[in-house]
């Protein structure tokens, strides 16, 4: 069965991470995966919150939203709802967790980057998107504070390793990376892979949809998803060079 786009099993969407993109922020990139386009920007504060004062560590934290218009219908602002939905709360952890991942918070120094991702405009992948180009626009952010001898370490320190994220899953029985919205509301299988720049795992997120799934097909989900990190990974260095 043929792929919406016409890609095969194993390809990613066309990837682009366009860097400065919003003036104001210490770090920004525009990331887009296919149609899914989302801004991540870096914010930098001296000191860290009232809980890690003193502790010599600094702090990463992500929050997450998409604009009302980023999808076919119009959704309600969360904040005109008054409360921040259990998805938005998930996703903005998950990115929180994977960029601490490649952080070392005490070369840090008692410094706090926060990282907002906003969907522009979704068809599949954001929170994996999200993760992809947040991991730049943090360290761009970093860069910002080294330029600035804020920082008790290089860069290279601090950043002590890359992260980036895909989605794959099972449509029509074939296992697939980077799934477009079209196949991730078809998809019998759906998992999000979040890796370092080496291959390791970061978090790996995986649903049945449509029932349960064979360990080899696990296998090859996350054979998928390692090599589509591992290619991410690729296009951040070039993006930072």
């Amino acid at each position: 069965m043929a792929r919406p786009d016409g890609r095969q099993p194993d390809q990613l969407r066309p990837v682009t991470l366009t860097r400065g993109w919003s003036t104001h922020p210490e770090g920004s990139v525009l990331v887009e995966f296919g149609a899914t386009r989302v801004l991540c920007t870096a914010s930098v504060t001296e000191g860290v919150p009232r809980w890690r004062k003193g502790s010599g560590l600094g702090w990463v934290t992500a929050e997450y939203a998409m604009l009302p218009r980023a999808t076919n219908t119009r959704s309600d602002r969360e904040s005109v709802k008054g409360k921040i939905g259990g998805r938005t709360h998930e996703i903005s952890r998950l990115i929180g967790r994977s960029l601490r991942a490649c952080v070392d918070l005490k070369a840090l120094g008692e410094n706090s980057i926060v990282l907002d991702c906003d969907v522009l405009q979704a068809d599949g992948g954001t929170r994996t998107a999200a993760i992809t180009g947040a991991y730049v626009a943090l360290h761009d952010a970093v860069t910002w504070l080294a330029e600035r001898k804020a920082l008790t370490a290089k860069v290279e320190k601090v950043m002590h390793r890359s992260v980036a994220a895909v989605s794959v899953g099972i449509v029509a029985g074939e296992p697939r990376l980077d799934l477009c919205y079209a196949e991730d509301v078809t998809a019998e299988v759906d998992m999000n892979v979040v890796c370092t720049g080496t291959g390791d795992f970061v978090e790996v997120q995986g649903t049945g949809e449509a029932g349960v799934f064979a360990r080899e097909q696990l296998d090859a989900l996350l054979d998928l998803g390692v090599m589509g990190c591992l290619e991410l990974a690729d296009a951040q260095r070039k993006a930072l060079n």
